[in-house]
């Protein structure tokens, strides 16, 4: 089938090259005419504009957006909007709030186009190993689409499922990249305190490797840091920053205003906002307070 990919990045690139290797015919546009090069380098068909891949498409139409959360989803939408005609699909397989989803789903009904959120889990192996996709929107659009996401994810009936109805595709994957946040901290504390133990000399990838195979904390996760241990075991070079591109601050904050405990998340979010904190001053007011009540010594830089 005919699908329209609006954001040609690393990820949505790889998402058209998956399409058109399965079949598909792909229409793609980007700000960067270089990535559409790129795109028609690898099958698929390039525009010009929001207007020019509508009027490339078959109906009824599908396109896929995959730009930044937030205002550019907005004005893609935008711009889309004018050039469809009713019963027309918009995609969105970007990192958006759940909640902005809602409102696009209920504006893009008044328009009388259907918006389906696909949250996206594969990062740069979603090529090679397809994509783990949550769906949210209306059952009739889902079905439609269904060939598409069956082409993306690692097989058919793996990988990808229709969870609910408009913004419940977003807000399972931010739950799914909270927990990330927490799997990865605490596999980077237990090779920490492993890393500080310095009368075993312990052999990180070689541990990690030990744990990936019959242990009860192997994951696909465990696998690229046994890669990364491989290639780097000190870490050497590698800034102590940590960004996080959102979805754990709304899980975090979706906790709350649901009453629902989750320290783990919460706990590992905090840790990423301290590994850029420079200065440290809350480490150095709390080093002053302990001088000022009991005369403990304050080390200097």
């Amino acid at each position: 089938m005919d699908v329209g990919m609006i954001g040609l990045g690393k990820m949505g690139a790889n998402m058209a090259q998956r399409l058109v290797e399965a079949g598909h015919r792909v229409v793609g546009f980007d700000l960067s005419e270089d990535a559409v090069a790129a795109a028609v380098a690898n099958g698929a068909d390039g525009a010009t504009s929001l207007e020019d891949v509508a009027a490339k498409l078959s109906a009824p139409r599908v396109v896929w957006i995959m730009v930044p959360a937030g205002r550019p989803v907005d004005a893609t939408i935008e711009g889309l909007l004018p050039h469809l005609d009713d019963g027309d699909i918009v995609i969105d397989g970007g990192n958006s709030n759940y909640k902005d989803t809602v409102r696009r789903g209920s504006e893009c009904r008044e328009a009388g186009q259907h918006l389906v959120d696909v949250g996206t889990s594969g990062g740069i192996w979603g090529l090679a190993e397809g994509y783990s996709m949550m769906v949210g929107g209306d059952q009739d659009p889902v079905t439609t689409i269904t060939p598409l996401l069956e082409a993306l994810a690692p097989s058919p009936t793996t990988g990808w499922g229709h969870v609910g109805p408009p913004g419940a595709g977003h807000f399972t994957k931010m739950v799914h990249n909270g927990v990330e946040y927490g799997l990865m901290q605490a596999y980077a504390e237990g090779f920490a305190i492993m890393e500080a133990k310095d009368e075993f000399d312990l052999d990180l990838h070689q541990v990690a490797e030990i744990w990936r195979y019959g242990s009860v904390v192997r994951s696909w996760l465990l696998d690229l840091t046994a890669t990364a241990l491989a290639e780097n075991v000190t870490m050497e070079g590698i800034a102590p920053f940590v960004p996080d591109s959102g979805e754990g601050r709304w899980t975090v904050k979706e906790s709350i205003d649901l009453n629902v405990a989750a320290p783990v998340i919460t706990l590992s979010l905090m840790r990423r906002i301290a590994s850029r904190d420079e200065v440290e001053y809350s480490d150095r007011l709390v080093s002053a307070m302990r001088n000022q009540f009991g005369g403990h010594a304050v080390k200097k830089e």
